[in-house]
C-alpha cells in the first residue's frame, strides 16, 4: 500500500481521508472498530477539513473600501458646500462658512488621498474640532447640521467595518497554518496504512487492507489525472 500523500491535491487528501474514515466506521471490519488510530485519524481531518479551503484573509476588504468611499464623499460634499459659500460675499452667513472652511484646512484639505489610518486620525479631529460649541453653532446657522452628522456618521461606519476587518485578520493569522495540519493528516493516514501493511496477512484483516488499498489506488489514480499536482503547491 504505496501513496506519496504530499503529491495529492488538497482536494484530493481530503476524499480519500473521508473515505478511509468512513470505511473504517463502516461496521464491516470489526478488527478495527473503536480503534484509537481512527479516532486520531478522525481529528486531524476535522481540522483540515476546517482549514483547507479558508481565505487567507478575512474577505471584509469590499466592505472596506465601500465605507471609505461613502466617507470620502460626505466629506468632500461638505468641504465643497463650504468652499463655495464662502465664495460669495452676498450671502447671508458667509463669513462663517469661512471660519468653518478654515477649520477643514487646518486639518488637510485632501483627506480622501490619505491611507486609511492617516485619514482616520485627521477626521477624528476635524470631527473634535467641529464639534466645538462655537463652529457647532456655526453649523447650524449654515443649516449643515444634517450634512455633517452623516459626515459623522459614514466615518463611524468606516471605524466599525474597519476594525472588525483586523479581528478577522487577526483570526485567521491565528489559526495553525494550513500546511501543518495538513502534515499531520498526512502523518496518521501513513500510520494507519502502515498498521494495515503489519496486519495484512492476518485473519480477519485481509479483506479490510484489500478495500483500503483499492481506495488509495483510486486516490493515486485520481492524483495523476489532476491538473492540480503539476502546479506548485500553495499549502
Amino acid at each position: 500500500m504505496k501513496i506519496s500523500l504530499v503529491r495529492l491535491s488538497t482536494k484530493d487528501l481530503a476524499t480519500l481521508a473521508q473515505r478511509i474514515i468512513s470505511n473504517a466506521q463502516s461496521g464491516k471490519y470489526p478488527v478495527i472498530s473503536n480503534h484509537p488510530l481512527v479516532s486520531t485519524m478522525q481529528t486531524s481531518y476535522a481540522a483540515y477539513d476546517e482549514v483547507y479551503t479558508k481565505q487567507i484573509y478575512s474577505g471584509k476588504g469590499v466592505d472596506v473600501a465601500q465605507a471609505d468611499r461613502e466617507r470620502d464623499l460626505a466629506y468632500k460634499n461638505l468641504k465643497a458646500f463650504l468652499n463655495g459659500y464662502r465664495k460669495l460675499p452676498t450671502a447671508v452667513n458667509q463669513q462663517l462658512a469661512e471660519e468653518l472652511y478654515q477649520v477643514f484646512k487646518q486639518f488637510g484639505l485632501n483627506l480622501e488621498r490619505l491611507s486609511y489610518s492617516s485619514q482616520t486620525a485627521q477626521m477624528k479631529k476635524l470631527i473634535e474640532e467641529l464639534e466645538r460649541p462655537e463652529n457647532a453653532q456655526k453649523i447650524v446657522a449654515l443649516s449643515i447640521d444634517t450634512a455633517f452628522t452623516e459626515m459623522k456618521a459614514k466615518h463611524e461606519t468606516f471605524e466599525q467595518i474597519f476594525a472588525d476587518q483586523a479581528v478577522a485578520n487577526a483570526d485567521l493569522r491565528q489559526m495553525s497554518s494550513a500546511s501543518a495540519i495538513r502534515k499531520d493528516l498526512e502523518k496518521n493516514l501513513k500510520s494507519y496504512f502502515n498498521l494495515l501493511t503489519a496486519m495484512k496477512d492476518v485473519p480477519g484483516w485481509e479483506l479490510f487492507y484489500s478495500d483500503v488499498n483499492e481506495l488509495v489506488k483510486a486516490a493515486k489514480n485520481s492524483s495523476g489525472n489532476d491538473k492540480e499536482n503539476n502546479q506548485p503547491k500553495s499549502e
